[in-house]
């Protein structure tokens, strides 16, 4: 019998407690998932950060730990934790996340923001082909090389930039500070899509959005650290940056005297770019399990000196 303790709130407690002992038996597994094992005798442990769970020293036993979250920024600098760490990378939250990716992309290229404010006169607006519309994307991860595939699908020309060096077909691939110059000098849309590390906090700051293009738009669905929020309001207040969506924030639930709400060229949407979907990540966590039976080393583990 595999022991699998669970560690989250009780909603999410709700969703996983059938759907990973399904998910585990589809794997040939037979699994006791519980919230209240004792440490000691806990072979894996399904996390959300946000939990009351800080320290896992008595967990002598675990060969593993889930997380729940694609992010691991409130976790990965835990001294206490010891264990192979893996964040979630869910075929859902996936989805989700190049779902609103491209929505965002498509409604900059064709201007409808445009089209739905001048519905009281007739102004043909015609715009340019995908082809003609460049995109970069910080941060080329799971999340980012899917919405990098998805948008060459359309056509689009896209650059992607990560810290290290990668090579994906039909994408622009740069990396380092002198590819991240060149990366951004040709963004008429940028979307960040960077995990939170010292490397990339608060890395749209003034220095890098003068580096954008005239009118460029800017869509954060990735870490509201990633960017310097005066920095962004002041290019923003110049039409340097012509407009934002943005998804995630420092704060959150944002703070309703935060000058995002009321600038006119601020869109928020609430933290809903991607989420983890149960059905999807329970079988993502079964098969972890069964490669840890087998002895078979984890997918999506963190690796602890990069911080994801």
């Amino acid at each position: 019998m595999i022991r699998i303790a669970f560690s989250a709130s009780d909603a999410l407690w709700d969703s996983y407690q059938t759907l990973i002992p399904d998910a585990c038996d589809a794997q040939g597994l037979t699994v006791d998932l519980q919230r209240d094992h004792l440490a000691e005798t806990v072979d894996y442990l399904v996390y959300a950060p946000q939990s009351d769970l800080q320290d896992f020293t008595p967990f002598t036993r675990c060969k593993a730990v889930f997380s729940l979250w694609a992010g691991v920024e409130h976790i990965v600098s835990n001294a206490t934790l010891t264990q192979p760490l893996c964040r979630m990378v869910d075929p859902g939250l996936t989805d989700g996340m190049v779902e609103w990716v491209t929505a965002h992309v498509l409604r900059y290229h064709l201007d409808l923001d445009t089209t739905l404010n001048t519905q009281d006169h007739w102004r043909p607006n015609v715009p340019p082909l995908a082809v003609e519309r460049p995109v970069t994307i910080l941060g080329l991860g799971a999340l980012g090389q899917a919405c990098a595939h998805s948008l060459t699908r359309l056509g689009f020309p896209v650059t992607g930039w990560s810290r290290s060096p990668k090579t994906l077909d039909g994408i622009t691939c740069l990396h380092g500070d002198g590819g991240l110059q060149q990366a951004l000098s040709t963004a008429e849309i940028l979307v960040l899509l960077l995990p939170d590390t010292t490397e990339t906090q608060d890395i749209i700051n003034a220095q890098t959005l003068a580096q954008l293009p005239q009118g460029t738009r800017l869509l954060n669905p990735g870490r509201g650290t990633l960017i310097d929020d005066q920095a962004l309001v002041s290019a923003l207040d110049t039409g340097h940056i012509a407009h934002a969506t943005l998804d995630v924030f420092r704060t959150e639930p944002l703070p309703h005297r935060h000058p995002y709400w009321a600038h006119p060229n601020v869109t928020v949407t609430p933290h809903i770019a991607a989420e983890t979907r149960p059905v999807t990540a329970a079988q993502v966590i079964a098969e972890n399990i069964a490669r840890g039976e087998a002895r078979k080393p984890f997918k999506h583990q963190v690796n602890r000196t990069r911080g994801y």
